[in-house]
């Protein structure tokens, strides 16, 4: 039996969490330049966008997986890659190259770390066959406690064929496509926003490359073929927090009461245990939500199939403002 207010609880910690809203870094980061006549994107998606002419964007971002790095270096550097690698092609590009900047301790376990976490950050790459062109590695006693862990990626896409991660339409249908939800990161949003009072490997997701690829290439092929509204990854507090930003970008964009509904029981699922809330915010690695356009849901679900995905129709947009 769940009680409504414990859930409400959960949910909304994990949402409000630093990693998940940028509660305390808003104001710093709203300081920083991000306009101009080759602007496409600006913040407020899952990635920028330049125009670099003749048609064709440059799509990139740069993140961190600090906390998870610390724990676990090689599933915590290489759950960090798959990430920004999906924020990547959720607007329609292909990822072309990764950088990384590695800050590290000077005592002997922060030397363990790095070499984990650069086999990490080398396995995931070359598994979906995106180059790690550069970067830079520092030490510092200062991060003997914790290290940082920052990617950049970058991809190219046709200006015509990129994707934001946002549903404008009622009746769109919601697919949920690639790994299924199982209690691997499980509050990892908040663990990430906190301090590391404990060194819980529960937090840590686990990564599978060869199944990235196979999104990678699916959601490009979506994006050519102009079959879906929006795309969004599934990333921090997952289906909670993808679902509801496609949702709040659409209801900005169109001044609308958009809303949305799931039925969680249509969800894959790695483990039968799992209650709601796990279902909400289970951060497995290597899914994708789909926002498509309803007419195309079948080519959408074949183009799936093709590449040897599991996907499921979930939910739909509304227009009754609610969650």
């Amino acid at each position: 039996m769940f009680q409504k207010d414990e859930i409400l609880k959960t949910l909304r910690n994990s949402m409000s969490s630093e990693h998940t809203s940028y509660k305390s870094t808003k104001k710093y980061l709203a300081t920083l330049p991000t306009g101009g006549k080759q602007v496409i994107q600006g913040p407020g998606e899952n990635a920028g966008v330049i125009d670099l002419g003749e048609g064709w964007a440059l799509v990139f971002r740069i993140e961190s997986h600090n906390h998870p790095t610390f724990i676990n270096p090689y599933k915590g550097a290489g759950s960090g890659v798959g990430g920004i690698l999906r924020d990547i092609f959720t607007l329609g590009a292909r990822p072309i190259a990764l950088l990384d900047m590695l800050y590290f301790g000077t005592n002997s376990h922060s030397k363990e770390l790095l070499w984990k976490t650069v086999k990490g950050i080398g396995d995931y790459g070359n598994c979906v066959g995106v180059p790690t062109i550069g970067g830079l590695t520092k030490f510092d006693k200062t991060y003997n406690n914790n290290c940082l862990v920052n990617v950049f990626a970058a991809g190219l896409v046709r200006k015509e064929n990129l994707v934001f991660g946002r549903a404008e339409t009622p009746g769109s249908d919601l697919i949920y496509v690639g790994a299924r939800t199982g209690k691997d990161g499980i509050g990892g949003a908040e663990m990430a926003s906190g301090n590391l009072e404990k060194l819980d490997e529960s937090y840590v997701q686990d990564a599978d490359p060869f199944l990235e690829k196979l999104l990678l290439e699916a959601c490009c092929e979506l994006a050519e073929e102009g079959l879906v509204e929006g795309m969004q990854d599934m990333g921090a507090a997952g289906l909670l927090c993808s679902t509801s930003e496609t949702v709040l970008r659409g209801r900005k964009r169109i001044k609308g009461n958009l809303g949305v509904k799931i039925h969680l029981n249509k969800v894959p699922l790695k483990s039968n245990n799992m209650s709601p809330t796990d279902i909400l915010l289970s951060e497995s690695q290597e899914r994708m939500m789909i926002i498509g356009k309803r007419k195309y849901k079948q080519k959408i679900l074949d183009i799936f199939q093709k590449w040897d995905l599991e996907a499921h129709v979930i939910g739909k947009i509304t227009n009754d403002d609610k969650y």
